[in-house]
């Protein structure tokens, strides 16, 4: 049974309001029209508030040409939507549109008279308008009722399956260790696993939507109007807020680098210390290099019968989320490099990466840094299957050179209005690959254990450019998968341009560890040049649960101060990428062809003892030779000594002094940078 209540809106729009007034025996009988302002519209019993029906004409916000428009609006109680309609005969066709109101905010707005907001945890939002205060405190308070009964289910759910999901685990571990039903049976640690996986990927589902609300409404109240759009694609020239979005700390923030002003390289530079080690102390002998031979390409075997109880024995005594740091992990599941060698196989192509500072203009220089950065994960990776690197060992560094022929040294693209110059550069060195070459000098050391903190540095004298970056690897168990958080930043300089380009890393998963473990990338990273004042939003796409394409990239680079998109990249990291300029122009990169360069290092015999080869020589020989066990034990003796050494430290209160790399408030530098030295 509905009552009827006639709303003006305007002296030209008339509407109505439908209140389900739910058991009659609560309703109080009431008749006459309705005028807005006149009185309560309610006088049903509290317990009923929840479920009224309410449906009558409101204004929307359109788009900026449009402005506001009358549309009829239907609050369903039952299915927790808010569905509008161009107009009252109308409702009974598809509805123009509607937002789902579990999790969702409803929040009123100073912007105009009468108006709010409804923001869904979608990131999809209403901009709305009532008549008068009593029409809009009426509609604000039946969305937050409606939403809260639907969030307020959820969680009941949630609360009664970590129940259910608690008796379970609790049931198998009560079993008996020995016997035909054991607690140790391995249907019954895969069912924890699983169950456990579940659990957390709904607790994650319910965050993602908590955040997204909280976003939207960021957005709406600084937004105010400008250029909001919730009918229309977005063009060139309007900005997103993921281009404002990164990754720190292992969460998602809001970018900050676009208004930060860092010192400049020149300033920075007068503000060192002078007495700091010279370069000319480095121990290692460039000409002792030779090229890279090894070729640890990973093979795609899947895990083995008897490697699967193991993994779901150590899965049966994890925790969701726990910090996986100090947990020994078993060594079949080990690639066989370090940690610090992967780091230099983002550099593998180094001749894209010199091209970056040939670059004519502010905007040509970022686009190609972008093109680099987009194109330098794939040979970081060692085969489909996912595999552990050694963790380094605290003071385990690795060293590395590339020499690039100048010939060689080109961008991914050209453009017809700005061509890139000649290299400003002429200087040339001889090399093992003839003259005319550039020489790329790398070195990465592990500086801290607890947290496991990794520096490394890479740099070009011939060409002014040089990278610094320091990462804290964060592991935690997701249940079947392993999440790995990249903390930190890299800070790309070209110093003849005297510009700064920070950037942050996406985080790492390892997925199906119990069959064949494969890596995918997730997350939004930044890069932004405060002096330039352009940045790039980067976004690393997970696959989803149902359907989708895997290793999916997205990316855009924005001019700040005019807020115009100037390139725009989708594709996949380890596949093909397609980037679209704002020229109109459009290029295809195919990852995999790709030429790459071969590092330069020294053999092992001339390495010293903390260098990552010679460090892991045992363990890696072992896993060549399919042999885990003397793996194992080699793996063993060099975490011993670590934890030794570590507790001769403690005893003798010596604090460790990495080699190359000195902590500046929360980075951790190169101690003897190119920018210092120019």
């Amino acid at each position: 049974m509905e009552k009827t209540l006639n709303v003006s809106h305007s002296a030209s729009s008339k509407g109505k309001w439908s209140l389900d007034l739910g058991n009659p025996a609560h309703r109080q009988p009431r008749s006459g029209s309705y005028s807005p302002g006149t009185g309560d519209v309610s006088d049903t019993h509290p317990s009923q508030t929840p479920k009224r029906h309410l449906e009558g004409v409101l204004n929307k916000y359109t788009n900026l040409l449009q402005g506001w428009q009358h549309r009829y609006f239907v609050l369903d109680p039952e299915l927790g939507q808010l569905q509008y309609f161009i107009n009252e005969h109308s409702k009974n066709q598809k509805p123009r549109g509607s937002l789902p109101l579990i999790g969702s905010s409803v929040a009123p707005s100073d912007e105009f008279p009468y108006m709010f907001t409804v923001c869904a945890a979608n990131g999809d939002f209403f901009k709305l308008r009532a008549c008068d205060a009593h029409e809009q405190q009426m509609w604000m308070t039946q969305l937050q009722l409606c939403a809260r009964r639907h969030s307020d289910g959820s969680a009941k759910v949630m609360s009664q399956a970590e129940g259910q999901q608690k008796n379970l685990v609790n049931s198998i571990d009560s079993l008996p260790s020995r016997g035909p039903l054991s607690s140790l049976d391995q249907d019954l640690l895969l069912l924890k696993a699983t169950s456990a996986a579940t659990l957390s990927c709904l607790g994650e589902c319910l965050s993602i939507l908590q955040h997204n609300v909280c976003q939207a409404a960021q957005h709406i109240t600084h937004s105010h109007m400008q250029g909001s759009n919730t009918d229309n694609i977005c063009n060139w020239s309007r900005s997103k807020t993921s281009s404002e979005d990164h990754v720190k700390n292992g969460e998602l923030t809001r970018n900050t680098s676009t208004i930060h002003q860092p010192l400049s390289p020149l300033h920075r530079n007068k503000e060192r210390l002078k007495d700091t080690e010279s370069s000319s102390s480095e121990s290692v002998d460039s000409s002792e290099e030779i090229t890279d031979t090894e070729d640890n390409e990973e093979e795609d075997l899947g895990v083995l019968d008897d490697q699967r109880s193991i993994i779901l024995h150590l899965l049966s005594q994890l925790k969701l989320g726990m910090d996986l740091t100090r947990v020994v992990l078993p060594t079949f599941i080990l690639e066989k490099r370090s940690l610090l060698e992967m780091y230099a196989n983002f550099m593998a192509h180094p001749d894209v990466f010199l091209a970056i500072t040939s670059g004519a203009t502010p905007e040509e220089r970022m686009i190609r840094f972008v093109e680099y950065y987009l194109t330098a994960f794939h040979e970081g990776r060692k085969g489909a299957v996912a595999k552990k690197p050694y963790n380094p060992i605290l003071g385990e560094s690795f060293h590395c050179t590339w020499d690039v022929q100048r010939d060689k040294v080109r961008p991914l693209r050209t453009t017809s209005s700005s061509p890139a110059p000649a290299a400003a550069h002429s200087t040339q060195i001889t090399s093992s690959e003839g003259l005319g070459s550039y020489r790329l000098r790398f070195v990465a050391e592990q500086v801290s254990h607890h947290p496991p903190v990794s520096g490394f540095y890479c740099e070009c004298k011939e060409q002014q450019i040089c990278i610094n970056t320091h990462v804290w690897t964060k592991s935690k168990f997701m249940g079947m998968s392993i999440g790995v958080s990249m903390v930190g930043e890299g800070i790309l300089h070209l110093l003849e341009h005297d510009e700064e380009y920070v950037f942050t890393l996406p985080s790492a998963y390892a997925r199906s560890i119990l069959t064949v473990p494969w890596v995918e990338l997730g997350g939004k990273v930044s890069i932004s040049c405060a002096k330039s004042g352009y940045s790039a939003a980067v976004t690393f796409h997970t696959k989803p649960f149902y359907g989708g394409k895997v290793h999916r990239v997205t990316a855009e680079v924005k001019h700040n101060p005019t807020g115009t998109i100037v390139c725009k990249a989708q594709g996949e990291w380890n596949g093909t990428l397609e980037f679209t300029y704002s020229s109109g122009e459009t290029k295809v990169i195919d990852t995999s062809k790709l030429p790459v360069i071969k590092k330069k290092i020294r053999p092992l015999e001339k390495q010293g003892q903390y260098e990552s080869r010679r460090l892991w020589q045992h363990v890696t020989a072992a896993l060549k030779a399919g042999d885990i066990d003397v793996a194992t034990e080699h793996k063993h003796q060099l975490e011993e000594k670590q934890r030794r050494e570590g507790k001769q430290r403690t005893a003798s209160s010596t604090t460790w002094k990495p080699k190359y790399f000195i902590k500046e408030g929360d980075r951790w530098v190169y101690h003897n940078p190119l920018w210092k030295t120019k």
